[in-house]
């Protein structure tokens, strides 16, 4: 009995090392990480980062050099049109050091004396006028006589006409040392009781109607034909400005409708692409790398009293659509990877993996729109490592 005993104890002693010996050696099922394939509408997105951008705005210059007096106005005043908005005055005179001033001073001195020269020609030239005037009367009553002969006329006549003119140049000259005199007293104006109190004022209107932006100089200084000095703009006519890749760039179409989120209100708003720029230029990522990147232009179609609080130049979230399309079988992208030319997912089937080839519709994301090879409810494998294979067992979590 004993025997009998020891003998049957040993014998369940080998078939449980005999099924350890068999369950070592027998694969393992690999964890891997499941998704299921899904049917609904699918949205392939370009998202990058925008900022919003008054559509219109205008920066008032300096016409002509000049004196700016000082800017009252602030950011986020309203102006009208052709409202005062600045101010030129004519820069002031520049300084005389002390012998400049008194070669100033003698100019006046030498412009006042050539001013009694001319006037003394004037007189002469009157004078002599008169006097021509004289003799051509008398010259014409000789002739009426007989007394004088037609060529004595004829001198006086000329004698005359040439005093007329001799005058004239003399009256001329006067006018003119009489403005040399008031050049020369102009230089010395700031240090005399000459000087123009008030000097001719400039005013620099606004062109529109709208908030001031930004005042580009505030205090009074001396200014440049071109200055800047103020930008006016109406903030609600708002647009937003997305830069994408230019690979990016090439699926846009304009009408293309935008999602605007993380932009500081309440959900998302609504937006539709206007204008794709033709022209691409070059950016630096954060990580360095040249990017040609092309700028998409937004314009913002929810109702402006849902985004009243947007101003110039906040930043937003944009995700322009540029494929669409209903009842299409969905995966994650990470489920994809290629082999060759095609490209093929892990699918589930009965607690084995299954290479299968698919043809993709298109990506977005995390998403991916597939044509064929998958139908709805199926499970695949996302992120498979180098270990899945067709046949491995797998344990679906």
């Amino acid at each position: 009995m004993r025997i009998t005993i020891g003998r049957g104890i040993a014998v369940v002693a080998l078939s449980a090392a005999a099924a350890g010996i068999v369950w070592s050696v027998m694969p393992r099922m690999i964890p891997v990480e499941a998704a299921t394939v899904t049917q609904g509408r699918f949205v392939a997105t370009v998202d990058e980062d925008g900022k919003t951008r008054i559509r219109e705005r205008y920066v008032v210059a300096a016409p002509l050099a000049g004196r700016l007096t000082r800017i009252r106005l602030k950011a986020g005043d309203q102006v009208g049109a052709e409202d005062v908005i600045a101010t030129l005055v004519p820069s002031p005179a520049p300084l005389l050091d002390p012998r400049s001033r008194r070669e100033a001073e003698e100019r006046v001195g030498t412009a006042e004396a050539a001013l009694e020269r001319a006037k003394a020609m004037v007189e002469r030239a009157r004078a002599h006028a008169n006097q021509a005037t004289t003799d051509l009367a008398r010259a014409r009553t000789l002739v009426e006589r007989g007394a004088s002969t037609t060529q004595a006329l004829e001198r006086a006549e000329l004698a005359m006409r040439v005093a007329d003119r001799e005058l004239r140049a003399a009256e001329f000259q006067d006018h003119a040392s009489e403005h040399d005199l008031r050049q020369a007293k102009a230089v010395l104006a700031r240090y005399g009781d000459g000087a123009d109190p008030s000097p001719e004022a400039w005013n620099l209107t606004a062109p529109v109607s709208g908030l001031v932006l930004k005042v580009a100089q505030e205090s009074e200084t001396i200014v440049q034909p071109g200055a800047p000095m103020v930008e006016i703009g109406d903030p609600r006519d708002l647009e937003i400005v997305v830069d994408v890749l230019s690979t990016d760039a090439v699926a846009i179409r304009p009408g293309a409708d935008v999602l605007i989120e993380n932009w500081g209100g309440q959900g998302a708003l609504s937006g539709r692409v206007r204008r794709v720029e033709p022209a691409a230029f070059t950016k630096v990522s954060t990580l360095g790398v040249e990017e040609q990147r092309v700028n998409v232009l937004v314009d913002i179609s929810s109702p402006p009293e849902k985004w009243a609080g947007l101003g110039d130049g906040y930043q937003v979230d944009a995700r322009i659509i540029v494929f669409a399309q209903n009842d299409a079988t969905i995966v994650p992208a990470g489920a994809l990877f290629r082999r060759g030319e095609s490209w093929n997912v892990f699918v589930v089937d009965r607690g084995r993996a299954q290479a299968r080839t698919i043809t993709l519709l298109r990506r977005s994301g995390r998403l991916a729109a597939v044509a064929t090879g998958l139908t709805a409810g199926e499970r695949v494998i996302v992120y498979p490592s180098d270990r899945i294979a067709s046949g491995v067992r797998v344990e679906a979590r």
